[in-house]
């Protein structure tokens, strides 16, 4: 299948996709804040960089994009049908780069929590997934993930 625009458009929409301050992590911390919730962003002296770093509760949250980190069972997480090699191996590399992630942060004594972008999608999904990280963070849990499959 040919792609439906030139090289250069191509790669000029690609170079726009940021890895940071996305819609899903700033309603994320919107709604955090709302609830009283204090975080550093992007913090450099934590494994992986999450997006959220909650030092009070030993915390890092993760905010993953489904078709970037493969929600599995998401219907966000489609592989594109041209260079599907390419995407693959991406694919796997991003895998396995957030496994090695969480579990460097779960030896280094941290909680970890995974929101995926498609439990961010409406108001009410976004108010559901919110109180039930704020719920997360005053249990003794290690480990959360936060995400809709049927979406």
């Amino acid at each position: 299948m040919t792609d439906i625009v030139d090289k250069q458009t191509r790669s000029r929409m690609m170079a726009g996709i940021k890895g940071r301050d996305t819609k899903p992590e700033l309603a994320l911390r919107r709604a955090l804040h709302a609830r009283g919730f204090r975080y550093r962003l992007h913090a450099k002296n934590v494994p992986g960089r999450p997006d959220l770093v909650l030092s009070k509760f030993s915390a890092a949250v993760f905010v993953h994009g489904c078709f970037w980190h493969r929600h599995a069972g998401c219907r966000y997480a489609t592989t594109p049908a041209s260079r599907t090699d390419f995407w693959q191996s991406k694919f796997e590399a991003n895998i396995a780069r957030d496994a090695r992630v969480h579990e460097a942060l779960i030896h280094s004594g941290w909680r970890v929590a995974t929101v995926w972008e498609c439990a961010l999608r409406s108001n009410d999904r976004l108010t559901a997934a919110a109180d039930c990280l704020a719920t997360w963070l005053g249990s003794d849990g290690t480990e959360l993930e936060i995400g809709d499959k049927d979406t």
